[in-house]
């Protein structure tokens, strides 16, 4: 007698999203699409706004991209807005990013009957600030069977602020290594930050700072890929600084490997940050860096092993890392090496996907119950 098997059917998983546009969160989400378990898992992207140019690298991966197209500003009936995508995707489970998403999501994914509901917050601090916001976003954190933290300091945080300790666990972002050749720091390159031009970032203070380090290096250079609301500021005040052949903006940088692959060290200014993305990829190239003690940054990097840590807004102590790992180059390349290998240990891209697929597949009974904490 043949015994016939059939293989389990594959969850359907909707990733819901405020949108498609270059950051470290939708990054992200390409990278879901790239390395999903395709046996065991069928995925989903739904924007609330625009698709914006990195659906397409998200369907080049064979999944389908939606986008709502919805105006800025509160609006309830987006949660009915959502409801028809996860009803006609049939949907096992919905992974929310981010406030915005949880609030309409969430609510969405009951209506459906989604059996299973994972959110993850990517920022270090809580991304709303009005008194509504926080409650809406801790009534819908409700819903959810886990709330992910990408840094410990982040997960500590949500906590403080009134999201159930059962449902908040932590998992670090993760990189895709081998997109980065661990070329090493450079002997005559520039300093190099890779950041969104806006206030959280802090650029301003590493301006300062730079004006400081070019008294002692006038061969100094310091080169910024991005783009953002400030960047008209940033310009005025490097001009002020006498910064103009110190300095580059280069704009969005495609090629950000070959960036990296240039430079001496990295330098990130942040007055806070979940697990910085670019801080990763400048690792994995095997560059020294230098970032500031706050949110996940502490959990990146291993002060005076990998990298120096520095107070948060302060141009004189930024300075002094600055000058420091720009005349030792030997101390470059030995912490370049010890960063790359902690981010081939720690923050590779398939165990980041790997742990968010044993969420997806978590037993219903598990003490995460909804309409608890």
């Amino acid at each position: 007698m043949r015994v016939i098997t059939t293989s389990p059917r594959k969850r359907r998983v909707a990733h819901i999203t405020l949108g498609l546009d270059t950051g470290g969160q939708e990054k992200l989400l390409v990278e879901f699409a790239r390395h999903a378990d395709r046996q065991r898992f069928e995925l989903f992207f739904l924007s609330l706004t625009t698709q914006g140019r990195l659906a397409d690298e998200i369907e080049s991966q064979g999944w389908p991209v939606a986008a709502l197209d919805e105006p800025q500003g509160f609006r309830p009936s987006i949660a009915l807005h959502i409801l028809p995508w996860l009803r006609r995707w049939r949907c096992d489970l919905v992974h929310t990013h981010d406030s915005k998403p949880l609030i309409y999501g969430a609510p969405a994914a009951c209506l459906a009957g989604v059996p299973r509901q994972v959110h993850t917050r990517h920022f270090a601090q809580l991304d709303y600030i009005t008194r509504r916001q926080t409650l809406l976003t801790n009534l819908s954190a409700r819903l959810v069977d886990a709330f992910v933290c990408v840094s410990q300091d982040s997960a500590r945080v949500a906590i403080e602020q009134g999201i159930s300790a059962e449902r908040v666990q932590t998992l670090w972002n993760g990189i895709d290594t081998g997109k980065f050749a661990a070329c090493g720091p450079q002997a005559d390159g520039p300093a190099v930050v890779v950041a969104r031009l806006s206030p959280e970032k802090d650029l301003t203070t590493l301006l300062r700072a730079t004006a400081l380090v070019v008294r002692e290096r006038p061969a100094f250079r310091l080169e910024i890929a991005g783009q953002g609301p400030c960047q008209a500021d940033l310009q005025a005040l490097v001009k002020e600084l006498h910064l103009q052949q110190h300095v580059q903006f280069l704009g969005e940088v495609r090629d950000v490997p070959g960036l990296l692959a240039r430079a001496q060290f990295f330098v990130l200014s942040s007055l806070t940050e979940g697990i910085s993305l670019t801080l990763l990829e400048a690792m994995s190239c095997g560059l020294p860096v230098i970032a500031t003690r706050v949110g996940g940054n502490p959990e990146v990097v291993i002060d005076g092993e990998t990298g120096i840590l520095v107070p948060a807004s302060q141009p004189e102590a930024l300075a002094r890392a600055m000058l420091g790992l720009s005349s030792d180059i030997q101390r470059c390349h030995e912490w370049g090496r010890a960063g790359r290998k902690r981010v081939e240990c720690c923050f590779d891209i398939r165990r980041m996907v790997t742990g968010y697929e044993a969420l997806y597949t978590a037993s219903e009974t598990s003490t995460l119950a909804k309409g608890t904490g």
